[in-house]
Parts: structure tokens; C-alpha cells; sequence
């Protein structure tokens, strides 16, 4: 009788056990099904990454930060690279640190790519834009609207002026995937 209940506490531990670890797997589960990209990327910051673009391909870079709809980069030739996170596919190079998940407050969320390409506009940079399907344009942004960007296009070694001026182009910020700047050489 005493041998029954010994085996009987044994089990009931042993069930105990069993159950506190599948608890503890289905909560990790849980826990890294409410990882964010963006979160997974934030712990990636200063590191090398390979991100596959739609339109734009293979970008690689450091990652210098992460917004609520973009990636900054830091190219091998001192460019920095502004990426739609709408149009990246797949992401390269990322460590084991994944950066505590945050809800963005309400600056973050209001800086998004389209306040980001303004600051391009504001610093008058020469970009190469390229969309989603491939397409790349050479400019300056001259002004962001709610939904789009005005690059005056020219070569991107020529500064912008009337005469280097070939067209004025209206883009769809939806449909960009990538603005570099021309680079430190």
C-alpha cells in the first residue's frame, strides 16, 4: 500500500512537471508570436544587415535606425540608404538580440517615411530613388505632400539648377522602396 502511494505522488509529480513545461513553451510561443519585425530590427542596430528589397533588390548596410515604415542604413561608401519597410522582403545578418517590444509613442509614430523624406527636401540632397518595380530616378526632392514626393530630376553629379533640371516627376511615396544618397565616394 505504502509502495502504490509513493508510486502515485511519483506520477503526479512527474504530471506536474510535464504540464509546467508545456505551460512554459506555449508562453514562450506566445511571447515571440508578438515579436514585431520592427523589434526584431531594433536589436540589429550597428550591426551589418542584408535586406531584400522589392524593387530594389539586395541593400546592405549597417543599420543605423528603425522608424515606424522606414530603415536607415549606412552603406559601404558612407551613403545612407532610407528604405520602405513596405518593400523589404527578407532580412540578412540579424544577431539573437531582439529589442524589448514597445508600442511607438506618439513621435515616433508621426515619424514616418514621409516626414524622413522631408528632411531630404529640407537638406536639398541629390538622391537616387528607386520604386518597387525597379525603376530609378536621380534627383532632388523639392517638396513632400501627403502621399507623395516631387523630385526634380537631373544627374546625380550635376547640382540642382534650372538648366540641370530634365523634368519634375510626382511619386507615389507607396510605391518607393529605396532613397540613397549619392555617398562619401
Amino acid at each position: 500500500m505504502r509502495w502504490e502511494q509513493l508510486f502515485a505522488d511519483l506520477e503526479a509529480a512527474f504530471a506536474a512537471e510535464r504540464a509546467a513545461v508545456e505551460d512554459l513553451g506555449s508562453r514562450t510561443r506566445a511571447e515571440v508570436g508578438a515579436v514585431r519585425l520592427a523589434d526584431r530590427l531594433r536589436g540589429a542596430v550597428g550591426h551589418d544587415v542584408r535586406l531584400d528589397c522589392r524593387g530594389a533588390g539586395p541593400v546592405v548596410g549597417r543599420l543605423a535606425d528603425v522608424g515606424t515604415d522606414w530603415l536607415l542604413l549606412t552603406g559601404d561608401r558612407g551613403q545612407d540608404l532610407l528604405v520602405a519597410t513596405g518593400c523589404v522582403r527578407a532580412v540578412g545578418g540579424l544577431g539573437a538580440v531582439t529589442a524589448p517590444a514597445a508600442e511607438p509613442g506618439a513621435v515616433a509614430r508621426a515619424w514616418d517615411l514621409r516626414r524622413a523624406v522631408r528632411g531630404l527636401a529640407r537638406d536639398r540632397a541629390a538622391v537616387r530613388c528607386v520604386l518597387d518595380d525597379g525603376t530609378v530616378l536621380t534627383g532632388t526632392v523639392d517638396r513632400v505632400g501627403a502621399d507623395f514626393l516631387e523630385l526634380a530630376e537631373h544627374q546625380l553629379d550635376e547640382p540642382r539648377r534650372r538648366g540641370a533640371v530634365r523634368s519634375v516627376r510626382a511619386v507615389v511615396l507607396d510605391a518607393v522602396a529605396l532613397l540613397a544618397s549619392p555617398g562619401g565616394g
